[in-house]
């Protein structure tokens, strides 16, 4: 009976090692970089999509997003979830576009007219990147210690697969 504990025990403090360890490479301790970009947010153009989470227009829209951004070299795929459902039956609205200076026809353009932001850089795999909350969470605490107010507005810039920004638009 000793020996099946002691083998469980030594089993699981390996295991837990081991989980510990791949979390590490896989970027799961990368502290979040929060800094204050004194200029204006890009200019998107993009779709607003509403309608529930699962539905197959929601993937048409990123879909038509992702070829205007193969169309245009330099620029990164952006959301802009205004409405987030609480679950997989709850109306979403959501913007998603891509940089751009000019508007593309039949797509929205949006501009910004805050003068600076903060900008979030989380680099890491994305099956261990924190939440979104947790990131709107430390850029509330950063804004609060530098006497900054947010608008409330959280616009991700999706990098590649392990790297997402998050720009803060201040007031």
């Amino acid at each position: 009976m000793k020996k099946i504990l002691l083998v469980a025990i030594a089993v699981l403090s390996v295991l837990t090692i081991v989980g510990y360890w791949g979390f590490g490479k896989l970027g799961g301790n990368t502290p979040l970089e929060i800094q204050l970009i004194e200029n204006k947010p890009e200019n998107l153009v993009g779709i607003t999509y509403r309608g529930t989470p699962g539905n197959k227009e929601l993937a048409e829209v990123f879909q038509k997003m992702e070829t205007h951004k193969g169309l245009h070299p330099g620029s990164h795929l952006h959301t802009i979830y205004e409405v987030e459902p609480a679950g997989k039956h709850d109306t979403l609205v959501v913007f998603v576009g891509i940089n751009q200076n000019l508007p593309i026809s039949d797509l929205e353009f949006r501009t910004f007219e805050n003068e600076n932001y903060l900008l979030a850089k989380i680099k890491s795999n994305k099956w261990v990147m924190p939440n979104p909350e947790t990131v709107k969470e430390k850029l509330k605490d950063y804004a609060k210690e530098n006497k900054l107010v947010l608008t409330g507005v959280y616009i991700d810039k999706i990098i590649n697969d392990n790297e997402v920004q998050v720009i803060a638009p201040i007031k």
